[in-house]
């Protein structure tokens, strides 16, 4: 991805151990800055936490910490920092809690005989969070203080009072069964699973692919959902739907096998791939794409497109740069990770390159790709392609876009698309002249249409009006 976002956070609701650590496993793209687990039994919550991916703690050892007679139901957590303090990844790592004996061991946290756990994926502003005490907090994030709030007014005023934007799992001291709840506008997804006769949930149905599961649906929009001790669940419809699903995290966010929502995610991206192509034709040589996202939008621009589809670049690692804790170590994990292929180098010497990217945010991978094709290959010219309109620029309201929901580019972010010294948007031009390492070093800049994007939903049966769409410009998602 080009700009090296935060995002994005991934949870599970299951009943072993076994199952929480491979199912998080699977929802691994959705965060690495931390790890959590919450083992829950008979008016007992224990938590623990630690820095890094999942497979950083040996689920051997897990078994030691959380015997299995002790304990009915599981969740996890693989986090990004969307809001809390970026220097106390662990501190403010999920699952949050309240109550409980805290040990902290350096690079893990454990914590025992918690009153309630939640584990969050999405973003509570901080206007619906006001009847909470924040300095008797003890940490930085929204969801530590969302837990509280749900305390104190129960999942159904929750859902009745607060539009957005969360699925959250909370688990109580006081109850056996696990809450589940998905805000009215499903921005952030969840989906129900059947796995060895017991329902459970996750972020992506992905989860449930690859360990054995079974997809039941996508958790509705406005509806609580419980899940007991036994495996069993029941839902209640609390308030009507309203749909705004993120449009982001089908374009790059979730897994390229993951149905989201009803939209099969490697569908979208061969139909925004498509319709890109139908938008834009320039003359090259090849087409390629930024590892490792686009792949399957980049096949089908260049079909389209009758240009010859080549894999330039790749990956040490899978790692997401953008899901680094900070600007160094999102440059770092960029220009240790992403490298030119050897065996292509001769190949697209003196050529054009089209590269198709997810999206342009900042700008970061797409420098480093410039002067990759340019300083080890030797190309041409390059054109760089994105499937995702311009981001965070300023709406026809005059109203900075951004983020508040989830992902990490809030309005004040530094976005390549809009000048915030002039409160204007830049011009295709002028964002081609900032990614340019020099003049000899420049790339094209273009963006599909936002008609072209939202086509590809239309076209699998996802209305344009049923997405949220705010960051490129549209409506306030919380907005009828």
């Amino acid at each position: 991805m080009s700009e090296q976002l935060r995002h994005n956070c991934g949870l599970c609701v299951t009943h072993s151990l076994k199952d929480a650590y491979s199912l998080i496993e699977s929802l691994q793209h959705r965060g690495r800055e931390a790890t959590g687990i919450v083992a829950i039994g008979h008016k007992k919550i224990d938590v623990i936490k630690w820095k890094g991916p999942i497979n950083t703690f040996d689920i051997i050892d897990l078994y030691k910490i959380f015997p299995g007679s002790k304990y009915h139901t599981f969740m996890s957590h693989v986090r990004y920092a969307t809001r809390g303090r970026k220097d106390k990844i662990l501190e403010d790592a999920h699952p949050h809690v309240i109550g409980g004996k805290i040990e902290d061991r350096g690079n893990h946290i454990i914590i025992s005989d918690c009153e309630m756990a939640a584990v969050h994926n999405g973003q509570i502003n901080n206007e619906y969070l006001q009847e909470i005490d924040q300095t008797k907090l003890g940490t930085g994030c929204d969801t530590e203080a969302f837990l509280h709030l749900i305390r104190k007014k129960g999942e159904h005023q929750i859902l009745k009072e607060i539009p957005g934007a969360y699925t959250i799992a909370i688990a109580d001291k006081n109850r056996d069964e696990i809450v589940v709840l998905r805000d009215r506008t499903g921005i952030k997804p969840g989906v129900l699973g059947l796995k060895d006769g017991k329902y459970i949930v996750a972020s992506e149905d992905v989860a449930f692919k690859n360990n054995g599961g079974e997809f039941i649906e996508d958790l509705i929009p406005g509806y609580a959902y419980y899940l007991y001790p036994d495996g069993s669940f029941k839902k209640e419809k609390v308030v009507d739907s309203n749909h705004k699903y993120c449009f982001f995290e089908v374009n790059y966010l979730s897994h390229i096998d993951s149905i989201l929502n009803g939209i099969s995610t490697r569908r979208f991206r061969e139909v925004v791939g498509k319709n890109f192509g139908e938008e834009y034709k320039p003359y090259a040589d090849f087409v390629t794409y930024l590892p490792r996202c686009p792949e399957v939008a980049a096949r089908r621009y260049a079909e389209e497109c009758d240009i010859e589809f080549l894999p330039v670049f790749y990956k040490m690692r899978g790692e997401r740069a953008f899901q680094g804790s900070n600007l160094e170590d999102r440059k770092k994990s960029i220009e240790q990770n992403l490298n030119i292929l050897p065996n292509v180098k001769q190949k697209i010497k003196g050529k054009t390159i089209i590269v198709i990217d997810d999206s342009i945010i900042r700008g970061n991978n797409s420098k480093w790709a410039l002067y990759l094709l340019y300083e080890t290959a030797k190309v041409e010219k390059v054109y760089y392609l994105s499937y995702t309109p311009p981001i965070g620029i300023i709406g026809n309201d005059n109203i900075p876009r951004g983020c508040m929901f989830g992902v990490d580019m809030p309005p004040n972010d530094n976005f390549i698309a809009r000048e915030d010294i002039n409160q204007k948007n830049k011009t295709l031009e002028e964002i081609t002249n900032e990614m340019k390492i020099d003049e000899k070093m420049k790339m094209e800049v273009k963006y599909i249409s936002v008609d072209g994007m939202l086509s590809a939903f239309e076209k699998l049966g996802m209305p344009s009006k049923d997405l949220c769409t705010y960051c490129i410009g549209g409506k306030h998602p919380f907005e009828n």
